[in-house]
């Protein structure tokens, strides 16, 4: 009961937000009382930290898998982009958003989490396309690992880039084109126009 709690609540909250939900409306989702809840979660906050560790664990599975698969760079940065979209359902509450304005401490927490899991694959990607010739050879692993990750929190920024001016999906090619183009060589960028093209 306790996995199904989590998983329809992650429905939820991913599409109507951390802050509207209520645990009467999981309850009713679920067709089970809200006592019912409340014997696996103390309160919201606990099931929002449930669900903010699950989608969490369950996105890393799928971008170590992705990483695993052996791709030129640029092809895993768009791949694992397209995973996380389809697992994030383009983002139309803005989940970090609301998680930051609202449980601030349970946002701290996953950012430190999703920075170590992710700086380790960015920089291995950074590694593989100097390797392959499709970056500079010149960059700084460690500050483009960290601008990177820095970028992508800073575009799920309601106030900076209103949903209703730009979809996850239009931020996200805006922004891995604008990183990609930073640091690809000649051959990069014919790799990047071709995903672009896509």
């Amino acid at each position: 009961m306790e996995q199904k709690i989590v998983e329809k609540s992650t429905e939820l909250f991913l599409n109507l937000g951390f802050k509207s939900v209520t645990m009467d409306e999981i309850a009713s989702a679920l067709g089970v009382s809200k006592k019912t809840i409340y014997k696996y979660f103390n309160n919201k906050t606990d099931l929002v930290n449930a669900v903010t560790n699950h989608v969490f664990d369950s996105i890393s599975c799928g971008i170590d898998h992705i990483c695993h698969l052996n791709m030129n760079p640029i092809d895993e940065l768009f791949s694992i982009k397209r995973f996380v979209m389809e697992h994030l359902k383009d983002e139309k509450s803005s989940p970090q958003y609301q998680l930051q304005k609202y449980y601030p401490k349970i946002f701290l927490s996953l950012k430190k989490k999703q920075f170590e899991v992710m700086q380790e694959c960015v920089i291995d990607n950074l590694k593989k396309g100097i390797e392959l010739g499709l970056y500079r050879p010149n960059i700084d692993l460690e500050f483009i690992s960290r601008i990177y990750f820095n970028g992508l929190i800073g575009i799920k920024d309601n106030d900076m880039f209103p949903l209703k001016n730009y979809s996850m999906k239009t931020l996200l090619n805006f922004y891995y084109e604008y990183h990609l183009r930073g640091i690809c060589t000649a051959k990069g960028i014919n790799q990047l126009e071709n995903q672009l093209e896509k």
